[in-house]
């Protein structure tokens, strides 16, 4: 079987105006779910949540606090993602009692990875902890952007936003979160010179060291 990873992405790029009339059909958005929820993250914590953004008029209050980017309300898709912002035991032991369901084995068994994690995690300041749940966000956005570019769907990945505006908008302080990314889905516009462009990256001997 012929991989296509590479062709893939060198397909994909920052998508700066996506075609309004196409939509991503439902099954194919449940895969790209489906994909950021296996995502890797430390632990297998994931430490965030991810809001899809169907409702038109939250769509444009948006995107007049990240600069005023077409792409949030011409995109088939918007999603955020949203750190939790005080992750600790409570997460923790949430994950363990999932994980003890799931693997069909006493919680019990588990108190050392639990320990483990409460160290490593609840030892941290405040703001430690919540830029390492953010950090998470980056790791499944990566899984996102691989995803799509393999199902030949366009991916625009933003940090472009005024933050406190889009936490307000969505209410997400009422619900422990921050938002640290904004994701659009959707087809490009054939008008959309960019992608016309060649893509610009090191070469692998300035990228890659061997020792």
């Amino acid at each position: 079987m012929e991989n296509t990873i590479i062709e893939n992405l060198n397909w994909r790029y920052a998508t700066k105006k996506f075609d309004a009339s196409k939509k991503i059909a439902a099954s194919d958005l449940e895969i790209l779910k489906e994909a950021v929820r296996l995502s890797a993250s430390s632990y297998g914590l994931q430490p965030y949540q991810v809001i899809l953004v169907e409702n038109e008029n939250l769509r444009e209050q948006i995107k007049t606090v990240a600069w005023n980017q077409t792409q949030i309300t011409e995109a088939s898709d918007v999603l955020i993602f949203a750190n939790i912002t005080n992750v600790g035991t409570t997460e923790i032991q949430k994950y363990i009692d999932t994980m003890a369901t799931v693997r069909e084995i006493p919680a019990e068994s588990l108190q050392g990875f639990a320990n483990m994690m409460n160290n490593a995690v609840t030892t941290l300041t405040p703001e430690g902890r919540e830029n390492w749940a953010a950090k998470q966000t980056y790791i499944a956005l990566g899984t996102l952007l691989s995803a799509a570019a393999d199902m030949k769907i366009d991916a625009t990945p933003m940090e472009g936003f005024d933050r406190d505006a889009v936490n307000k908008i969505l209410e997400l302080p009422e619900k422990g979160l921050s938002a640290t990314l904004i994701v659009t889905l959707g087809y490009r516009d054939v008008n959309d010179a960019t992608q016309y462009l060649k893509k610009v990256r090191k070469p692998n001997e300035e990228l890659f060291i061997t020792l």
